[in-house]
């Protein structure tokens, strides 16, 4: 074919390598050269570089998540595809339970707690967030893996209710969890309900259940299903089925 190249002036010709006639490859050469200048006028969109640092995490995380996360069958294996520094709070919401005895609660006490409208995103634990509790009476309505950070998100109810409000309970993916991690995805399993990093959601049915976990205030950011009422949750938390 005739190869042309296009210049300030429009296209010129520079050679013959399949034979094919100088009028025919001049005018393909026309036609790309007119797609061209038709490209190189197009205004440029300038976005804000908030969106794009948006949209860049966004693919990371549906990237890293179709290369890794999908081949994740041990539920302590799962790596965070967002770092920690995009966490809410992350330090504060990865600690270890306190050998401490728990003051029992109930899921009503939870809702009863004051919220704070914002908090700082690196506000260490404070007040209440420092003490441990027990929930003996609960139930389980859904339970997930967060890919983002891969705690475990679980939403427990005063009662069986699927509209009943709900509190967020974080396993973390923290080492001292694991154990955890696996106890509550046995137990579902055994109780035909599929818990991995792609696999979660609201049960076919509320299960009865406990929580051992310390106080957290979140913020406000869709973290869940429509049923969380509050922004406190039981972080970091264990939960046991009965």
């Amino acid at each position: 074919m005739y190869e042309f190249t296009r210049n300030g002036q429009g296209c010129r010709f520079l050679r013959n390598i399949n034979g094919r006639s100088p009028s025919q490859a001049r005018s393909n050469c026309a036609i790309s050269c007119k797609h061209a200048e038709h490209r190189s006028i197009q205004p440029e969109v300038k976005l804000p570089k908030w969106i794009w640092r948006a949209q860049l995490a966004s693919l990371l995380v549906v990237v890293c998540c179709m290369i890794s996360c999908g081949a994740v069958t041990n539920i302590c294996d799962c790596l965070p595809v967002a770092p920690d520094i995009s966490d809410y709070r992350h330090r504060a919401k990865h600690v270890p339970l306190p050998n401490a005895t728990a003051q029992e609660i109930t899921v009503a006490t939870i809702f009863s707690w004051h919220q704070t409208p914002v908090l700082p995103p690196e506000a260490p634990r404070f007040g209440r967030e420092n003490q441990l509790f027990h929930v003996a009476n609960a139930f389980l309505q859904n339970a997930s893996v967060n890919p983002s950070d891969c705690d475990v998100h679980l939403e427990i109810s005063a009662v069986a209710d699927r509209k009943a409000p709900r509190v967020v309970v974080e396993t973390p993916v923290d080492g001292e969890y694991c154990a955890a991690r696996k106890r509550i995805q046995s137990d579902l399993a055994q109780r035909g309900f599929k818990l991995d990093v792609q696999h979660g959601g609201d049960l076919p049915q509320a299960m009865p259940a406990e929580v051992l976990g310390m106080a957290f205030e979140d913020f406000e950011h869709g973290r869940g299903s429509p049923q969380v009422a509050t922004l406190w949750e039981l972080h970091p938390a264990i939960v046991t089925l009965k």
